[in-house]
């Protein structure tokens, strides 16, 4: 069994974190799928290693006040949707104790992003990306910012300090 927990530690959540990553990035939208195998996969997970209730209480209290903060954002027109589940999804995975270094990280490679892509648009679409519905729509100066990749990569950043991880090294 514990094969089975370290494959499920070790997959799961960077593969969600990539796949939603390049979905942001070629589509715009982040599927309410990315975010429903989070939380379904960090329940599994906590109960197949024993995680105690205030423990898997405290990591949902972590979701439950991101999730509000980014709700009211996205409610503003501030960020998408996706982004906010996605957000709160992955906060479900890091808790409290590592809620702080994700937020940073996120805001720095947003910020990152945000300026990416506004130097990218102000260039001419390179050929090699001319026909390509994604780069086109990227290049568009009224699209919008596939954030869901700095919310990834802030995500895959943490993740290896996590408690998940240090059970994997034990």
């Amino acid at each position: 069994m514990t094969l089975v927990i370290d494959a499920i530690v070790l997959t799961l959540f960077p593969a969600m974190m990539a796949f939603a990553a390049s979905s942001d990035l070629f589509t715009m939208t982040i599927a309410n799928r990315v975010s429903l195998v989070l939380v379904a996969g960090f329940g599994l997970l906590a109960l197949l290693v024993g995680m105690s209730t205030a423990e898997m209480l405290s990591h949902a209290g972590a979701a439950a006040a991101v999730l509000a903060v980014v709700f009211a954002m996205f409610t503003r027109g501030w960020i998408g949707g996706g982004d906010a589940k996605l957000a709160a999804a992955t906060v479900l995975w890091l808790g409290f104790a590592h809620l702080a270094d994700y937020l940073v990280y996120a805001s720095l490679f947003g910020g990152v992003l945000t300026l990416a892509i506004i130097q990218f648009r102000t260039m001419p679409l390179p050929g090699i990306f001319v026909g390509r519905e994604w780069a086109e729509r990227l290049h568009r100066l009224d699209a919008g910012v596939p954030y869901g990749i700095a919310l990834a990569a802030a995500a895959l950043l943490v993740y290896p300090h996590t408690e998940w991880m240090a059970a994997i090294s034990r």
